[in-house]
């Protein structure tokens, strides 16, 4: 554990799907239950309409096993504490209000030192990550943003080198394309190598219903190079571009922007 991680005490990891938080805060949770720190993962959706092939994978069916899959990935991280709230997959904008109140009690009944969760464009610009990223951080402005609220974002680096593999395989829900953020400009910043990356890639496979055709048809390489690096910028360095949340937007920074996208090709 680093000595920034060292720093983030008690954290809430608040998510859209089952899966999300191992992409992208696997190692910054494992290296925190390693030290003795409290972790708690939410999901708002147990993630049913995941799958390009319902007939084999109905909600119901796609439900369960996603909860035991993320029950597995986080064993294996040493998270010990997972909460599924069970809105809707894929309309979760269509919940404001149980959202925001969902994650109103996370904040109230943990107050975590630290809360990681999506950016403003949710990552990969997917609704479901978009309407998390409202409700925490309308929920945190609400209570004086007493925690540390980081969001999500790949760098710079990151998207030069990956840019392409991500139009390859189709991950960006929009015409919308991220810039990323500097590395100098980030608040966490991880790069995962030897038995943590490990550990990560043998959590990922845990989630074999999201993972597995992808890891099957790309070079092993390629895919632990790109879920080695986690990063995360300080909400209150980022400008909020949605209006709900706006109305005690904190200092920002041009280079920033809103935290935008990618690490993930399979949600």
């Amino acid at each position: 554990m680093n000595a920034t991680t060292s720093r983030l005490g008690t954290i809430l990891s608040i998510w859209a799907h089952p899966d999300d938080e191992t992409y992208l805060a696997a190692g910054i949770m494992a290296a925190a239950r390693d030290a003795g720190r409290r972790v708690v993962c939410a999901s708002a959706s147990a993630g049913e309409h995941g799958t390009a092939d319902p007939r084999s994978w109905p909600p119901e069916r796609l439900a369960r096993v996603r909860r035991w899959e993320a029950a597995a990935a986080l064993a294996v991280l040493g998270v010990e504490e997972h909460h599924v709230l069970g809105l809707p997959d894929g309309a979760l904008a269509d919940h404001d209000d149980a959202g925001l109140a969902w994650a109103g009690r996370l904040l109230d009944d943990l107050r975590p030192d630290t809360i990681l969760t999506f950016g403003a464009d949710g990552m990969t610009y997917h609704p479901d990550h978009n309407a998390v990223h409202r409700w925490v951080t309308r929920a945190w402005r609400d209570r004086g943003c007493r925690s540390r609220l980081l969001y999500a974002t790949p760098t710079v680096e990151h998207l030069a080198r990956f840019r392409d593999l991500y139009e390859e395989w189709g991950m960006y829900m929009s015409d919308e394309r991220p810039t990323g953020v500097p590395e100098e400009l980030l608040a966490v910043h991880v790069r995962l190598r030897g038995p943590e990356l490990d550990r990560k890639l043998t959590a990922l496979r845990a989630t074999a219903t999201q993972t597995g055709d992808l890891v099957a048809r790309i070079d092993p390489a390629i895919y632990a190079a790109q879920i080695a690096e986690e990063a995360f910028v300080d909400a209150l360095r980022v400008p909020d571009r949605d209006e709900a949340v706006t109305g005690t937007a904190a200092t920002g920074t041009a280079a920033t922007g809103t935290a935008a996208t990618g690490t993930a090709a399979a949600w």
